[in-house]
């Protein structure tokens, strides 16, 4: 037991007492109009607790069956503590490992006061859990449920209490309480900063800056329009005949492709002797409002192609990631009924074609919250950015919340530098014309994978009819394009050269996956007869990143190497990154 100062933590108690006036201050000063609000359909709560009740009182006897099944459990657990404290036998199916990250602390499960709460955390979690799963609901209503619960369950984690935590405990005694009071001091902080909804800080933002140790390939900004940048990236002195054109997400900034040197997908691709050309999105004002996601295929593709075209490339191999790989899809049927054979191949990065289950994001975006959604993009013009990275952000809440919570506020600490969370932390704003088409037409009408339903650009959008050669990313753990879904995408084009690629990990950390690296596996398929799990069972594992195989598929249909463009006379308007993906949102 460290040596304690009482006059040391009388006066921690009297900082931590300033700093919470301060708090208290700033928020009776604050206005509803300064907060940006959530688009949680609460206005439903009520019909769908009646429902419930309903079907737990028609169908007694599975309300009951969990409640039993809980009971004993817990009895249970109550028993082997009590033989733990008496020091007799007990009999325990818990293995020794516990997975959990937010119970790695060897008091969660050595100390019997810290083992029982944990133990009864995770069995009042299940016991939860299974109640929703018993109630024979439709899926809106259903994903509705799980993500309250999840959000409930996971705050209420004896990890994000200061008397519950271990960690925590040990820290505030080891410093006399100074890490609440650099807690309250780092609170205060993301409070002033957040201007509405709350951000929590997740990495140290002033270690990075774009083109000095972030987003650095070196490249030149040979085009722009409104909505993009255009940047060629310098080559080999020889490359394959086929440039690549790479589309990102405009949810977020397109650096995730090039972050450091070490990791950036970009610079390995250019490294492989390929010509590399990407669209950096502007972060839109209300001046964009507009916008449609039409303007975006015939302003982000099509515009940027003619420039490729002029360099001497008649066709390019598409990248599209995300929402970008969306864009591609629609793009690809409106190239080919105009007869514009552009695209040599595609390749499609974790990307949503069919929104029939769009994952835990349905809870925000669906019928019932598409009013409140249109309410608050006409105030200003555009979604704001910060809304975008909360939503994903409570989709992982433990690692992008909660965890930076205990760090942060309870144990006082800075989060280290790190260049994913980084980039995750700007965001970007959506035009509110494209951003409410997007959502009524695909998310929630699901009409791009119906033929004919959507025109775009003058031509009715047909993927059926698409036949140039697939590579389908999905990622095993990506809770944003759940990756049977994505697999169901892409299944509707006609291509009879498909290749799906199913890599572990999520959304972002499944696609920069290093070639070098063996971290995470992936597996390859070429029989789309069945659905995704019958898929799965015919495809072959490969326990390295999902680079290389996707390396050997592109080198096949690139054609031979050859010399490279005259980079250094190329004309450009600025070097990369450029400007546009400097903006910041307000």
């Amino acid at each position: 037991m460290p040596h304690i100062s009482a006059d040391e933590v009388l006066g921690n108690i009297k900082q931590a007492n300033l700093y919470y006036q301060q708090i208290l201050l700033r928020l009776l000063q604050s206005k509803p109009e300064d907060f940006t609000p959530h688009f949680l359909n609460n206005k439903e709560a009520p019909s769908i607790v009646s429902k419930l009740l309903n079907y737990s009182l028609q169908h007694p006897d599975k309300f009951n069956q969990v409640n039993i099944d809980h009971l004993c459990k817990l009895h249970k657990l109550i028993n082997n503590t009590v033989h733990k404290f008496t020091n007799q036998e007990y009999s325990s199916e818990e293995t020794d490992e516990i997975r959990d990250r937010r119970f790695k602390d060897p008091a969660w499960k050595n100390n019997i006061y810290f083992d029982f709460i944990r133990q009864y955390y995770t069995l009042s979690s299940d016991w939860l859990q299974n109640n929703i799963d018993q109630y024979d609901v439709d899926n809106e209503v259903k994903r509705y449920l799980e993500f309250i619960t999840s959000q409930f369950m996971n705050a209420m984690s004896p990890s994000n209490f200061i008397f519950s935590n271990p960690e925590v405990i040990r820290e505030s005694l080891n410093s006399s309480l100074k890490n609440i009071v650099k807690g309250m001091e780092n609170f205060l902080h993301d409070f002033e900063k957040s201007h509405g909804l709350f951000n929590i800080t997740t990495t140290d933002e002033n270690q990075f800056e774009l083109g000095k140790n972030i987003a650095t390939t070196e490249g030149k900004v040979i085009y722009q329009n409104d909505l993009m940048q255009l940047i060629c990236y310098k080559p080999e002195n020889n490359s394959h005949a086929v440039p690549i054109f790479i589309i990102p997400p405009w949810i977020n900034k397109y650096y995730i492709l090039d972050l450091s040197k070490n990791n950036s997908l970009v610079r390995w691709l250019v490294k492989n002797n390929f010509q590399v050309f990407l669209v950096s999105w502007v972060n839109p004002d209300k001046k964009l409002a507009n916008k449609n996601f039409e303007d975006y295929i015939e302003r982000g593709i099509i515009q940027p192609y003619k420039q490729i075209q002029q360099l001497g490339f008649n066709k390019v191999n598409a990248v599209g990631y995300c929402i970008g790989g969306t864009l591609l899809a629609a793009a690809l049927s409106v190239l080919q009924n105009k007869q514009l054979n552009y695209i040599n191949n595609a390749t499609f990065l974790t990307t949503l074609i069919d929104f029939t289950d769009p994952g835990e994001i349905g809870a925000f975006i669906n019928k019932a919250t598409l009013d409140l959604i249109e309410q608050e993009v006409k105030k200003k013009g555009y979604l704001d950015g910060k809304y975008i990275s909360h939503s994903f952000s409570l989709i992982r809440v433990n690692d992008l919340v909660w965890s930076f919570f205990v760090n942060n506020y309870l144990l006082g600490k800075q989060p280290n530098a790190f260049d994913i969370l980084y980039w995750n932390s700007d965001a970007t704003n959506l035009p509110q014309k494209m951003y409410l088409y997007y959502l009524k037409n695909m998310y929630i009408d699901n009409l791009l994978k119906v033929p004919g339903k959507l025109t775009m650009l003058g031509s009715k959008v047909d993927l059926s009819k698409v036949t140039l050669p697939i590579f389908s990313l999905a990622a095993k753990g990506d809770h944003i394009a759940l990756w049977k879904s994505v697999y169901d995408g892409m299944k509707l084009f006609a291509s009879t050269d498909k290749t799906f690629c199913l890599t572990e990990a999520g959304h972002v950390a499944g696609i920069i996956n290093p070639a070098g690296q063996r971290k995470y596996s992936h597996n390859i398929g070429l029989d789309f007869t069945g659905d995704a799990e019958s898929w799965l069972k015919t495809s072959k594992a490969h326990h390295n990143s999902w680079w290389n195989c996707w390396l050997k598929w592109l080198q096949e249909k690139s054609g031979k190497l050859q010399k490279s463009i005259n980079y250094n006379d190329l004309s450009y308007i600025e070097k990369a990154p450029g400007s546009y993906v400097k903006m910041k949102s307000e």
